[in-house]
């Protein structure tokens, strides 16, 4: 690929190499070919993929971590730490920071499962279900369901039509869902398979009140969704200890 495959110019002059770079570089973190948490190709690596030089790379490079949505790390390389503007947020690793964060996302989740209900197109719908059906998959292979599980919540987000609340949970970053293993947070009761089972009937009631557009069942179905993960955290930070089964109870 040269550089002339990889973007268009702006009006009114010749864009350079580097804005070039950059503009590729964001539309594939954007969709997701290179994830929250992911590391880019090698400074090496992008010469041969875009066809220009080390400079023009490391300028790339410089402008995309100054926006917030990749970081360098020594010895390590460049990776992606927020899909869109919004720097990622390092949320902790306490379990008090946990609840936070389940905080956080219900006041924003719960609206935008309304919205989503009111706005999504059928191929948001159907992006929904894609997701839906990616976390079953990898459920009965026994295989981190994590990704999945965010994925889903970040095609809910999507289908508001409001690119800021796809911004904020990219900022927040798939460590903020509990049963991905590489969550700080992570805890045996999350990673287990009934754990998970439950969760994905919970996810289904969610979808299928955003498939139906019913704005207020979808309202009540994230609720009772991040409630039930924000109650078992609350319920081990009480007591200090192993937390409780929460697979049979119900919250609002």
């Amino acid at each position: 690929m040269s550089v002339s495959d990889i973007g268009t110019a702006p009006a009114g002059r010749k864009p350079k190499l580097a804005e070039l770079v950059v503009d590729t570089l964001r539309k594939r973190i954007g969709t997701g070919e290179y994830d929250t948490g992911s590391k880019l190709p090698t400074e090496s690596q992008m010469t041969k993929i875009f066809g220009v030089s080390r400079t023009v790379v490391r300028e790339a490079i410089a402008a995309l971590a100054a926006d917030g949505i990749v970081e360098a790390r020594q010895g390590a390389g460049v990776f992606v730490i927020a899909r869109g503007g919004m720097r990622a947020i390092d949320s902790g690793n306490r379990i008090s920071d946990a609840i936070n964060v389940l905080e956080v996302r219900m006041g924003i989740e719960i609206e935008s499962a309304g919205l989503a209900a009111q706005r999504r197109t059928n191929s948001q719908d159907a992006a929904i279900h894609e997701a839906f059906h990616e976390f079953d998959r990898l459920l009965e292979r026994d295989e981190p369901t994590g990704k999945a599980d965010f994925n889903l919540h970040h095609a809910i987000a999507a289908a508001t039509s409001n690119p800021f609340y796809v911004e904020v949970l990219n900022a927040l970053g798939a460590r903020a869902i509990p049963c991905d293993v590489q969550s700080p947070w992570r805890i045996e009761t999350v990673l287990t398979r009934d754990y998970q089972r439950s969760v994905q009937a919970e996810h289904w009631m969610i979808v299928s009140a955003i498939s139906e557009q019913d704005i207020e069942a979808a309202r009540r179905a994230m609720r009772r969704h991040l409630v039930r993960s924000q109650e078992l955290y609350r319920q081990r930070l009480r007591e200090g200890g192993p937390p409780p089964d929460l697979s049979q109870q119900d919250y609002p």
